[in-house]
């Protein structure tokens, strides 16, 4: 049985989805309210009006690293009630929820973090040595030991709930719904990559970085769908979204952060920017993670039918 079509064999009706995913938002919601507060205490205690603040000035009235920590503790909230909601409103195992497989691999999820911590960390250094101009050494020992700590405890928690919510719950959710692939992989990527549009890179780059969002989206559901499970997608975000975390930072990203290096550049977006990842990179890794894990019969796997096991006759 497949990774979507297991949905079939626990509590599947479309309302239930939509009823989760508000639960999950609210999940969420309550686990923003320390950051809130915070922010609004240091606001007032320095005589600044929050209505006259940009989401940008917003972000950076707390100190980066109490700063990161309480944005990441919303995650944990909503990653915890979306396990609960899971096992209460849909009586469905954690592990069918991430995996067609009898267990979660770990190793999936391991080669997919380090192979692609390592390239996405290699990238960010090329483009150092290449343009250091275009850098400021920003290394703080204790500030950065600080944020190793919350970012290693918190980042992939945050990635994971992401992961769960969209190549894992509404996967599976929009699948039960359209009894197809496509659908749920197009609708998915669409809706991770809109949720996007909030960020401050949005604000300085322009709309058309969404394309790397949303390419970014389809890149692990693809991956998902080809190979039956979210761990590879689990590891590639986690490792996308530390590394980066801890390497480099600037003034205009949704993460600011005490890394090793800041980005001083003024911020543009080229042509290239957008074609190397979404049009290069991924397609490679694509290759790559098929050759590895052997993935066979791509067409019925990203557009396949996806038929109730119980509807079948014999």
């Amino acid at each position: 049985m497949n990774y979507i079509q297991q949905a079939f064999n626990y509590k599947h009706d479309f309302w239930r989805y939509l009823v989760g995913s508000l639960l999950v938002f609210i999940a969420s919601a309550i686990g923003q309210i320390p950051f809130t507060i915070a922010v609004f205490y240091k606001a007032f205690k320095e005589g600044k009006e929050l209505t006259a603040l940009n989401p940008n000035d917003i972000m950076g009235v707390l100190e980066p690293n109490l700063n990161l920590f309480l944005l990441l503790i919303s995650f944990a909230f909503g990653l915890a009630g979306l396990f609960i909601i899971v096992k209460t409103l849909h009586k469905q195992t954690i592990v069918s929820l991430t995996t067609a497989r009898t267990k979660i691999d770990w190793k999936r999820i391991w080669f997919a973090f380090f192979f692609w911590g390592i390239i996405s960390s290699g990238l960010v250094l090329v483009d150092y040595f290449l343009n250091p101009a275009g850098y400021e050494y920003n290394f703080e020992f204790n500030r950065f030991i600080i944020l190793a700590v919350i970012a290693i405890l918190l980042i992939p928690i945050q990635t994971s709930l992401e992961e769960y919510i969209f190549r894992g719950y509404l996967m599976q959710g929009f699948g039960m719904l359209a009894k197809n692939r496509w659908f749920p992989l197009i609708l998915t990527s669409l809706i991770f990559g809109m949720l996007h549009i909030a960020n401050p890179e949005v604000e300085k780059l322009g709309y058309s970085i969404m394309i790397y969002y949303i390419g970014t989206g389809l890149f692990l559901g693809v991956i998902t769908l080809m190979d039956e499970g979210m761990e590879l997608a689990l590891g590639f975000h986690a490792a996308n979204n530390l590394f980066t975390a801890l390497l480099v930072t600037a003034n205009w990203t949704a993460f600011q952060t005490h890394s090793i290096l800041k980005d001083t550049a003024e911020p543009s977006l080229e042509f290239i920017d957008l074609v190397l990842p979404v049009f290069i990179i991924f397609p490679l890794l694509l290759l790559i993670f098929g050759k590895v894990y052997k993935w066979t019969n791509w067409k019925d796997k990203l557009f396949g039918k996806i038929e109730d096991p119980a509807s079948k006759t014999y």
